[in-house]
């Protein structure tokens, strides 16, 4: 264990390390986020899996038919495939060295994510509006907790997002920032890839 100093003219402890530790070109890094996103992976593939065999069991309830808007779920998937386009413009940018245009372009990117989000609560609160809340059948719950855990992964995904530029406003394209990029364009487009299976096994499948 490393010894606590004092730094000079201070009488406090210092408790971490002020400098971020070496990260020999970032690859445990992106290991471990690798690893991450396996396990993200798993987590779907459960939540696909209890849809596939609970999204039948209407219990005398409205069914996908009665309660899904396609163009509206269309205009949503829309959303986020043109925030991974803009994501990867980003990452254009990163490799140019133009941290402006890698700082708009991911607050475009934050901005269909959070269009996306208000199109999903909007239809969240139109379903729970007219009765159908994840108490009223297993599809429900099922439906709720596949599209939720989804919304939840967008809302973080955000949240990181927003982190981001403002590191970057700070420190600039410094190694730790790239690495901290390319690991968010991972995330960021591993939920595009979930909601293309969601789009497809839940709401299109379901309008068949």
């Amino acid at each position: 264990m490393s010894s606590i100093t004092l730094p000079a003219g201070n009488d406090k402890p210092v408790y971490y390390e002020i400098d971020e530790h070496p990260h020999p070109e970032g690859h445990s890094t992106l290991l471990g986020f690798w690893i991450y996103l396996m396990s993200d992976c798993l987590i779907f593939a459960i939540l696909f899996a209890c849809y596939a065999v609970l999204g039948g069991n209407f219990a005398a309830g409205p069914g996908p038919k009665d309660l899904f808007d396609l163009n509206l779920i269309a205009l949503n998937t829309a959303m986020l495939l043109f925030s991974s386009l803009t994501y990867g413009l980003a990452m254009i940018a990163m490799q140019n060295r133009n941290l402006r245009h890698v700082q708009m372009w991911l607050a475009v990117t934050g901005l269909f994510g959070a269009a996306f989000l208000a199109i999903e609560l909007y239809e969240f609160s139109h379903l729970i509006h007219i009765g159908a809340t994840p108490q009223r059948s297993a599809f429900l719950s099922a439906f709720f907790t596949l599209v939720g855990t989804h919304g939840l992964h967008v809302t973080f995904g955000l949240v990181w997002l927003v982190t981001l530029i403002v590191q970057l406003g700070r420190h600039g394209l410094n190694p730790a920032n790239q690495r901290r990029v390319a690991c968010l364009s991972l995330f960021w487009h591993f939920l595009d890839v979930i909601w293309i299976g969601v789009f497809t096994f839940v709401y299109l499948m379901g309008m068949l």
